[in-house]
């Protein structure tokens, strides 16, 4: 039983600032992407470097969840939700400012940091007040995280295409996130998912093959980001300015997928949810790889999105469903361990494709998602 059920009763004012934090979150990420051409010219970087950079973005994030996890037990979400704002908007100004390689790695490896202990915190969140009201609320909230992404990233282009600096734009974003996210923080939850004197407790098989499944899922995310455009530019020869669109079109759908997946749920249930949209992965694959005309392989981008939208949502909610490891602590095992899908993954498909072709190591990506068809009913039991 969830600890709101005996401290707290949301009302629709606290429903929308749980909302806005997974908004806030989504804007704080859409933000960093259209400064990592900037960071990469001031400091002079190759590809490499910047693969390398990149990276501290995630091992900062990772490193920061278990903490997180730990601290939405013990000190509330409201808290750690408000420390990370405070990373995120601190770091985002040096980011569009530093152009020192180990300056701007401190600093995105901070901004990692917070940005998935936000994470961690609106998740857990996110729980509790799903279980408050007794109905799917979780692909909801993470709608809305995509939509914060498309938003800050729509807002940094048409501010750096209206003359301004990368500074300035991304402080314009800065000012939104901290004053809405301070407008709104006394409505947060002041404590966690679970019991505060509960111990440590190593992850259970069953939260570890969850993780292992969000893994997939970030992994399949991550492929769309990295190699779509580079996919359908070698192979298909369509020109960038179109090939780009794909990750556009399939960050839409994912958004759309994930506005109707509550409802989605609630009516059919999480095992077909996570049944169907692994089948419309494993489609949208096959259009977006195998056919040629653009029309259709743009489609099968959106299949794409459409199918994976739900993933994570539903499976952060199977894992706050158990009894066996406190909810608090199992979120951030599955998300730690899927954020490890979007570092490993692109490098993983670079190295398959070498030897297999890019064709075909993105037919394997596809082909991952036979694993959350088939393991839907044992693992969204309950």
């Amino acid at each position: 039983m969830s600890i709101a059920q005996t401290v707290h009763t949301p009302t629709l004012t606290h429903l929308w600032s749980y909302r806005l934090t997974f908004l806030l979150s989504g804007m704080a990420l859409g933000a960093w992407a259209p400064l990592v051409p900037f960071a990469r010219d001031r400091a002079g970087l190759e590809e490499a470097e910047l693969g390398l950079l990149l990276l501290c973005f995630g091992l900062g994030s990772m490193l920061a969840m278990p903490i997180a996890g730990a601290l939405t037990t013990h000190k509330g979400c409201r808290a750690v939700a408000l420390v990370g704002g405070a990373l995120i908007c601190s770091m985002l100004p040096l980011l569009a400012s530093l152009s020192s390689f180990a300056g701007l790695a401190v600093t995105l490896a901070v901004f990692g940091a917070g940005l998935g202990s936000i994470d961690v915190a609106m998740n857990v969140q996110g729980l509790v007040v799903e279980q408050d009201h007794r109905r799917p609320l979780m692909s909801g909230f993470h709608g809305l995280f995509s939509l914060g992404g498309i938003l800050s990233a729509a807002l940094m282009g048409l501010l750096l295409w209206g003359g301004a600096s990368p500074l300035l734009a991304v402080c314009v974003v800065v000012a939104i996130v901290a004053g809405t996210l301070l407008w709104h923080a006394r409505h947060l939850l002041p404590y966690g998912a679970d019991d505060p004197s509960t111990g440590f407790t190593w992850p259970t098989g069953r939260v570890l093959i969850v993780g292992l499944l969000c893994f997939i899922a970030l992994l399949v995310e991550g492929a769309i980001l990295d190699w779509s455009a580079v996919f359908l530019n070698r192979t298909h020869q369509i020109d960038l300015t179109l090939a780009g669109s794909a990750y556009a079109v399939f960050s839409l759908a994912m958004a759309a997928g994930r506005f109707s997946g509550d409802h989605l749920r609630q009516r059919f249930g999480a095992v077909k949810l996570l049944i169907g949209g692994g089948l419309l992965v494993m489609l949208g694959f096959a259009m977006a790889v195998l056919l040629q005309p653009w029309p259709l392989f743009l489609l099968g981008f959106a299949l794409i999105g459409l199918g994976l939208s739900n993933t994570f949502p539903v499976y952060c909610s199977v894992v706050g469903a158990q009894t066996a490891m406190p909810a608090g602590l199992a979120i951030a095992v599955i998300t730690g361990i899927g954020y490890c899908g979007i570092l490993l993954g692109p490098a993983l498909i670079g190295f398959a494709a070498h030897f297999i072709g890019l064709r075909e190591a993105l037919l394997c990506v596809g082909a991952l998602l036979l694993a959350q068809v088939l393991s839907a009913r044992a693992m969204a039991k309950g």
